[in-house]
């Protein structure tokens, strides 16, 4: 009797190695068993190349074994023609009698079709083994197609006493830190895990910010600002540094060298989330202003929330958005505390 969570907690540390390198492609693992012995792994390594379960099957040395063994696969083989061939054809092709699998996919295009060929074809077919961990993994994929949106981390770091920025007087620009330089560093990093980074005009307009990933290796997210009339002036390092930036407006469409203005009916949470969406952006990272963020708090438009609180105070200033509920969990990173929420 095999341990299916073994090898499912194993397909999960796999498809976690293809992080930043698949999307809009989900991450996937899969691991190949014979006689409780591992006799192939494999996982999805990059967007447009081969999926986890051909890989896993390649990596099989003696192939005659295939009939007698069990794929382990994170996410339902996919039954339809897309970048690469079917999986699901290719587990029937080498004759895998058991298959596997942490949770369904519920992309339009598979969303049960390959779990039910492999069963038409008789094929055993295990479905559930660590579900909640394998959505999870995939969470920015699931909620993407299942609730046409991407999926939205807010963030933001704030005071002791609850400010977010000190008082601004006439024209004053530049970031009024409230983190260590550790933890901004761990916010480059967090950057660089999403596709998309989004903030409000005030933003631009106070901090001058490049909202790039440059303490860390990574790439840099699209920049999403919002400006409702164009106010901001041409000078911002956002227009000037030659990075994709998207600027969402009542006034225009249009193109220009790095810059795409994308004009909408109205600035609110269900029009931008509707323009990412046909964008193809599975995740924003949301992160600010106090306004901005606000909106989405209200609007109940967001998954997950990061709270930095740093150890000083500002007396006066931008108060930060107000966050209902208790935090899953905390910790502590240099010296601020860091606060996850995340909306059911």
């Amino acid at each position: 009797m095999y341990d299916d969570e073994l090898y499912m907690r194993r397909c999960i540390e796999l498809a976690q190695l293809g992080a930043g390198h698949v999307a809009p492609n989900p991450m996937v693992g899969a691991v190949i068993v014979y006689q409780n012995r591992v006799i192939g792994e494999g996982f999805h390594q990059k967007y447009g190349e081969a999926h986890a379960e051909v890989n896993a099957i390649n990596s099989v040395k003696d192939s005659s074994l295939l009939p007698e063994s069990t794929i382990y696969v994170s996410l339902e083989p996919c039954a339809h023609f897309g970048k690469t061939p079917p999986c699901a054809d290719l587990i029937l092709e080498k004759k895998i009698g058991r298959v596997v699998i942490g949770c369904r996919d519920s992309f339009e295009k598979v969303d049960g079709k390959g779990i039910q060929k492999l069963k038409a074809n008789g094929v055993e077919v295990v479905v559930g083994v660590l579900e909640t961990e394998c959505r999870t993994l995939n969470k920015r994929f699931f909620a993407f197609h299942e609730k046409k949106r991407p999926y939205v981390i807010l963030k933001w770091a704030q005071t002791q006493d609850g400010f977010i920025d000190r008082p601004r007087t006439g024209h004053a620009a530049g970031i009024n830190w409230v983190s260590s330089t550790e933890t901004q560093s761990l916010v480059h990093h967090w950057r660089s895990q999403e596709p998309a980074i989004l903030v409000g005009r005030k933003t631009i307009e106070n901090d001058n910010p490049s909202l790039t990933v440059r303490e860390v290796q990574g790439q840099n997210p699209l920049r999403i600002i919002i400006d409702s009339q164009l106010q901001l002036p041409a000078e911002s390092t956002i227009f000037k540094d030659g990075l994709k930036t998207l600027v969402f407006n009542r006034i225009k469409h249009e193109s220009k060298e790095n810059i795409t203005y994308y004009k909408l009916e109205a600035i609110d949470t269900q029009h931008i989330l509707e323009a990412l969406y046909q964008l193809n952006i599975q995740s924003v990272f949301v992160e600010g202003g106090s306004r901005t963020l606000q909106y989405f708090l209200v609007n109940h438009a967001w998954d997950e929330a990061r709270i930095i609180v740093g150890k000083n105070k500002f007396q006066d200033g931008v108060k930060a958005p107000v966050m209902q509920g208790v935090p899953r969990f905390h910790e502590k990173f240099s010296e601020d505390e860091i606060y996850y929420y995340f909306r059911k």
